[in-house]
């Protein structure tokens, strides 16, 4: 029976009115990389993607979503059925407490040059399912860290209860080629990988499929 995956990829947005939203610079191109190495390596692909201008392959199943609320009621919905998930998506951690219903304007915005925006935290989607994860499933989250790299990511992995942490830093947005490393929870590096994100996608499922062919 075809194995099904769960790939969380591209950004969030986090509207403060109808125009003008919070959001990052996350392409969607880790997600398409890692989407069709899955395929290639025979398993049934689903997508949750935030907005992006990327193509999917299109032997996956896309499911668009736009906030980070609405990426998480997917993502948790989906996930109990899949055999294991990568958190690929880089949502926002914040959201506006309030979005105005029509366009604000600059003199409601600012005071004397100053706007200040009050933000509440989002659902965190990977440590939601690390939460519901069951026996013979596995969840392996990104990291993108500015410094301490290796340290910061690690205490993401064990508190998400990740089976595998995936880290990077800032020069891996919206880049071609990068470098990717993987580390497991004991903070062994299983592997330092570096060239097109395809590449890197298609070594990262070969080690999955050692790590994890036991599971069900």
């Amino acid at each position: 029976m075809t194995k099904s995956i769960l790939i969380t990829s591209g950004p969030t947005r986090e509207y403060l009115d109808p125009v003008r939203y919070i959001s990052n610079a996350s392409s969607g191109r880790m997600g398409r990389a890692l989407a069709q190495a899955a395929l290639d390596a025979g398993y049934a692909v689903t997508i949750v993607s935030g907005p992006v201008a990327v193509e999917y392959p299109k032997e996956a199943r896309v499911i668009p979503v736009v906030t980070t609320e609405e990426m998480y009621r997917a993502a948790v919905e989906i996930f109990p059925a899949m055999a294991g998930a990568i958190a690929a998506a880089a949502p926002c951690d914040y959201r506006p407490t309030r979005r105005a219903s029509s366009k604000l304007s600059k003199d409601v915005l600012s005071r004397g040059g100053i706007f200040s925006l009050e933000l509440e935290e989002t659902p965190d989607i990977a440590a939601a399912l690390g939460a519901v994860k069951r026996p013979g499933q596995w969840l392996i989250p990104f990291a993108l860290e500015t410094e301490n790299l290796r340290e910061r990511a690690l205490v993401k992995l064990r508190a998400k209860r990740g089976d595998l942490i995936l880290v990077n830093n800032q020069s891996a947005i919206g880049a071609g080629v990068s470098r990717l490393e993987i580390l497991a929870p004991d903070g062994g590096v299983l592997a330092s990988l570096s060239g097109t994100k395809e590449a890197m996608a298609a070594e990262l499922f070969r080690l999955i499929e050692k790590r994890f062919s036991s599971l069900s």
